[in-house]
């Protein structure tokens, strides 16, 4: 069975600029996960078409079950406010999914801690200092019932701000103390190389560069197993037409 997790950015392409539907289903599609964790994912943006890129990408991939857990309702770099899992139906929102061809017996979401305030933070790339207002971050849980036998699968996207998404993470790793084994935790944890796996104590199923997209050289995307779950495990990132980052996928026997 294959899992994986991509950082989508909203379906754009780097190669155009552009949202163009049956070229992010096509990509899902070509991923052929069982299980699959997407990032930056809109639900009714004007920028995406108004669609909903998580059933597009169940649709695609032929995933029976899925959710899209908003982290914020409005648009990134716009207006927008923390997503409360209240939002009505048609109004824009942006966060993370999981999808799976597998039956699901339940689904949770769980709401990372935020910055309160809005704070200075210094890009390295281009090279100076911003005013940041942090956004909100989520994670989507699920347990999933596999041919080999029933696993908590986890989407997340943690923040970019140093020491923070560390904190994130070690908050979720307490709150998966809750979940039964095996737990493979997916997602942009934008933390590089084996800092992950320290955090959580969990074992890391891939090690591979997944950003950015063109050069890759450091590794964002992660999936991680608490736990034992399958025989060999065989990971790689795979480049597609869409993102800035590629995605990272496992191979289960």
């Amino acid at each position: 069975m294959r899992f994986a997790t991509c950082n989508i950015l909203h379906g754009r392409s780097l190669a155009d600029g552009a949202v163009d539907l049956d070229r992010f289903a096509a990509c899902v599609r070509s991923l052929n996960a069982d299980v699959l964790a997407l990032q930056e994912v809109d639900r009714d943006q004007p920028r995406s078409h108004s669609a909903d890129l998580t059933a597009v990408a169940a649709e695609a991939l032929g995933a029976g079950e899925h959710v899209f857990v908003a982290a914020i309702s409005g648009t990134p770099g716009a207006t927008w406010v923390a997503a409360t899992g209240r939002e009505q139906p048609g109004s824009a929102a942006y966060g993370i999914a999981l999808l799976s061809r597998y039956p699901v017996d339940s689904w949770q979401s769980v709401r990372m801690p935020t910055i309160p305030v809005r704070f200075p933070l210094y890009l390295r790339e281009p090279r100076k200092w911003i005013v940041f207002n942090e956004e909100p971050r989520a994670a989507a849980i699920a347990r999933v019932r596999t041919p080999a036998g029933p696993v908590t699968a986890v989407s997340t996207h943690l923040s970019f701000v140093p020491g923070w998404n560390v904190y994130q993470l070690s908050r979720l790793v307490r709150d998966l103390r809750a979940f039964p084994d095996p737990v493979v935790l997916m997602g942009d944890l934008n933390m590089a190389g084996g800092r992950p796996a320290q955090v959580t104590g969990y074992r890391a199923l891939a090690e591979a560069p997944t950003f950015p997209v063109q050069r890759p050289s450091r590794q964002l995307d992660h999936i991680l197993l608490r736990g034992s779950f399958g025989g060999a495990h065989r990971g790689r990132a795979v480049p597609l037409d869409v993102s800035d980052h590629t995605a990272l996928v496992v191979d289960i026997d």
